[in-house]
């Protein structure tokens, strides 16, 4: 592929101006500069720097990032920063067949909420980690105003029903972690879900985090505000996800 394609894919810039880059001495491989636009380069393992930014060739981008509160999931936050001011300009520019550029949140949790969130190119993952009948379970780690009782737990793991939806919703799996600590799975995802299932039992949330989705677990060196790419193993981890123990991702 040639470079000034390559680094189109990647999201720095139209065609033209990737070209400029190159053609400006700003692309280099191992410390020497590409000067030609159509030098033709194997992706695979491709390492390059750009105007001083180390970069690796990624045909779609996969992504975490640990939330911090304060921060919204949104292209056009209405009161709160956008997650996506925390990833380089690259990830948010990468061209895409759709109207909107650049990786997108796998589903979204309230400004308030922290955790584990997925990022991506990829319209087909979207839909795979998005779709509720793949079940993807989802842990999320409690903090109640109220302590939690064997009541509440019992009817989280039946089944509460919402008040846009007759159906009962239930919990996939549900244990207090402390007085005030409760650990709830999920397997489908709902506008404000976990909120409103501790409201119907009597429990109000004080503050909530998602530490795992499928068996990709938030890793404990990642701090808030930060992302990683996720590698092959952890991707296909996650598009076959139904449940089991948690595994930490170290990315790359």
């Amino acid at each position: 592929m040639h470079i000034e394609e390559i680094l189109y894919t990647q999201g720095f810039g139209t065609r033209r101006v990737c070209a400029g880059l190159v053609q400006q001495g700003f692309v280099t491989i191992d410390g020497a500069p590409v000067a030609d636009p159509g030098a033709d380069l194997a992706t695979e393992g491709l390492h390059f720097t750009v105007q001083g930014t180390a970069w690796a060739y990624h045909e779609k981008a996969y992504l975490m990032l640990h939330k911090p509160a304060g921060t919204e999931c949104s292209q056009k936050p209405s009161t709160y920063p956008s997650i996506y001011t925390l990833l380089p300009s690259p990830l948010r520019l990468r061209p895409n067949k759709g109207a909107v550029q650049g990786v997108q949140a796998i589903g979204r949790l309230d400004q308030d909420t922290t955790g584990l969130l997925l990022l991506t190119d990829d319209g087909q993952f979207i839909h795979r980690m998005g779709s509720p009948k793949h079940h993807v379970p989802k842990v999320y780690e409690v903090t109640t105003k109220h302590p939690v009782d064997p009541g509440q737990i019992d009817r989280l793991l039946a089944g509460v029903v919402l008040d846009d939806d007759p159906k009962p919703v239930r919990a996939a799996a549900c244990e207090a972690t402390g007085p005030l600590q409760l650990s709830l799975t999920l397997t489908e995802g709902k506008y404000h879900q976990v909120k409103r299932m501790l409201a119907a039992v009597g429990n109000r949330v004080e503050a909530l985090h998602r530490s795992r989705i499928g068996q990709l677990a938030l890793p404990d060196d990642l701090a808030p505000g930060q992302w990683r790419w996720l590698d092959a193993d952890q991707v296909e981890g996650l598009r076959s996800a139904r449940g089991g123990q948690p595994t930490v991702g170290v990315g790359r």
